[in-house]
């Protein structure tokens, strides 16, 4: 078995809060990541794809291929959005990094081709913040 890993960027703003909570209870809570003026972070996502290489081509899949969907189906819709208002599959739901990579590999799997298997994926929020998410 082989894994490849596809590292995509995108820069999006947020809050964390809980709506059935008080201001003080979700300043206790989330701090700082409950600004009401939200922020912002530079984030890093890693798609990782496993397989076997293709005898023809070498590659478990290719990952101009896998970028281009990545891109349609998942930066496009967050690079530089606010995601507590302008990405619909986070609407209704507090706006964690865990939350958001459950989103993005529910936006991702469908559509990637059927003979492809989505191993897993890691989205950094900040240098030293990440999760890792391998489908449920």
């Amino acid at each position: 078995m082989v894994y490849i890993t596809r590292i995509e960027h995108f820069n999006a703003a947020h809050k964390l809060f809980n709506p059935n909570w008080s201001k003080a209870e979700n300043e206790a809570v989330f701090g700082k990541c409950a600004n009401e003026n939200w922020h912002g972070h530079n984030f890093t996502l890693h798609v990782t794809l496993s397989g076997e290489p293709n005898p023809d081509t070498g590659f478990v899949f290719d990952v101009k291929k896998l970028s281009t969907i990545i891109n349609a189906f998942v930066i496009d819709r967050l690079d530089h959005k606010n995601l507590n208002l302008d990405v619909d599959f986070m609407q209704g739901k507090i706006c964690s990094i865990e939350n958001l990579i459950i989103g993005i590999w529910e936006q991702l799997a469908p559509n990637l081709p059927p003979d492809v298997r989505l191993h897993g994926m890691k989205l950094y929020e900040t240098p030293r913040i990440y999760v890792e998410y391998f489908g449920k």
